[in-house]
This record gives C-alpha cells, sequence and structure tokens, in this order.
C-alpha cells in the first residue's frame, strides 16, 4: 500500500483545511517545495499535491509553487484542483507531473475523463458527502452515489480512484475504511483513502482489508499525531 503525503496550496502556500472548507485554511509553511523535500528525505515515493484555488476557480492557480516542487524534488507527483481540459493536463504533463487527478468533471462528463485516461495517466478524484458525490470544491453535493460513479470507471483505462470521506477530511477523526473498500469493490481500480487519518492504526486497519491501493496523509502529519516514516515502513514503502 502506498503512502501519499499531501500538500495543499492556497495562495502559494501549504495549508490544510477542515471539511473542505477554505475558511478554515491553516497555514503550515510559505514554502511547499521544502515540505516537499522533507517527505522525499523521509522515504515517501509520491506526492499528493492540490491546488486548492484552482479547484474553486476551474484553472491552475498555484503554478509557481508546483514547478518549484518539481524542480526539487524526484517524487512522482499526483495533482489535482481546477484541472478541466486536455490542454491543462498537457501542460502538466510538461511541467513533469505523473499523474492528474480529475475531480468534479467525472460527475459532469465521464466520457471526457474516459478518453483522457485512455491517452494520459489520470487518477478520478470521488469525494463523498454521506455517500454521495461532492462537486465543485466540495461546496455542492450531487445526486449521485459515489459508489456508482466508480462503477461509471470499471475498465476505463483510470489508474487510480482517490475517495475522500469529506465529513472526516481534516478532522483527524479516522479514516472510513468501509467507505474506501467499497468504492474499491465497485470499480475493481486501485483505491486511495483520502480524509480523516489521524494516526498508524489507521495505516494497520487499511492494510488489513487487502484491498486499499494506497492512502493520503494530510493534516495527520502536520499536527504531529502520526510518525510518517514508520508508517511508511508498515506499508512497506522503505
Amino acid at each position: 500500500m502506498e503512502i501519499l503525503p499531501a500538500i495543499d496550496l492556497k495562495d502559494g502556500k501549504c495549508v490544510r483545511l477542515t471539511k473542505g472548507l477554505m475558511e478554515t485554511a491553516k497555514i503550515y509553511s510559505d514554502e511547499p517545495w521544502q515540505v516537499a523535500k522533507r517527505f522525499e528525505e523521509m522515504g515517501a515515493r509520491w506526492l499528493h499535491l492540490v491546488d486548492l484555488n484552482g479547484a474553486f476557480a476551474g484553472e491552475p492557480k498555484n503554478l509557481e509553487q508546483i514547478e518549484k516542487i518539481r524542480a526539487n524534488t524526484d517524487l512522482k507527483i499526483e495533482l489535482g484542483g481546477g484541472i478541466r481540459d486536455e490542454k491543462t493536463i498537457k501542460r502538466y504533463l510538461d511541467l513533469g507531473i505523473d499523474r492528474l487527478i480529475l475531480g468534479s468533471i467525472a460527475v459532469k462528463e465521464p466520457d471526457f475523463v474516459k478518453e483522457m485516461a485512455a491517452k494520459y495517466p489520470i487518477a478520478v478524484g470521488i469525494d463523498a458527502i454521506d455517500g454521495y458525490v461532492a462537486v465543485e470544491g466540495w461546496a455542492k453535493t450531487s445526486k449521485m452515489r459515489a459508489t456508482d460513479l466508480a462503477k461509471e470507471f470499471a475498465r476505463s483505462g483510470v489508474e487510480a480512484i482517490i475517495c475522500t470521506d469529506v465529513g472526516k477530511d481534516g478532522t483527524l477523526s479516522g479514516v472510513n475504511v468501509e467507505f474506501t473498500v467499497s468504492i474499491a469493490e465497485a470499480s475493481g481500480i486501485d483505491t486511495i483513502a483520502s480524509g480523516g487519518v489521524r494516526d498508524i492504526e489507521d495505516i494497520k486497519k487499511l492494510l488489513e482489508t487487502k484491498k486499499v491501493a494506497g492512502v493520503i496523509v494530510g493534516k495527520a502529519f502536520y499536527e504531529g499525531t502520526i510518525d510518517l516514516q514508520e508508517a511508511l515502513r508498515l506499508a512497506g514503502n522503505g
């Protein structure tokens, strides 16, 4: 299972939100690339990177910081936030980003996502509130069940699904293992858990399922409730 430490970018800074609300942003670093470098030094192989401003604007908004992170680390990077068209996908791939995350557009235009997944390394972000898909930077909830959206991308060429329980995100209240497994089973695609990771016990619970391909660690690292190096060792990332 892959451990993906996370950096969320807002106004060029490394922040974390609670339940996806921009007004809850807590700044952890003015130099996100230094945080990424630290993850690499600890043994991480992947970085989960989100352009929060981009998610709300529908276009890239933190390019300078993204370029700095790419230039200063050898981490594999998956990036999401405001990626709505092929031009943006190509732009990021040209920068050296390894995988792009398509979120809101996966609900509105699933055929576009499948078309992109046939050509480029694509992950689908499925964010849910009470089991229903959240869109537009989590500002709205759709009428589609998260598991139904996951089924939509079975055998589509999508590399991974990143599933977030919005109600748990940034709360340190424990990962939603059952929800993650339901997405993995519905899609048959490598599924990455996101939201609520608190400590090493969450990592152990996900490992025990033998059905989860990865987990994103955000606030637990920044608030010191998880030993990231221990998590990386436990998951066999070292």
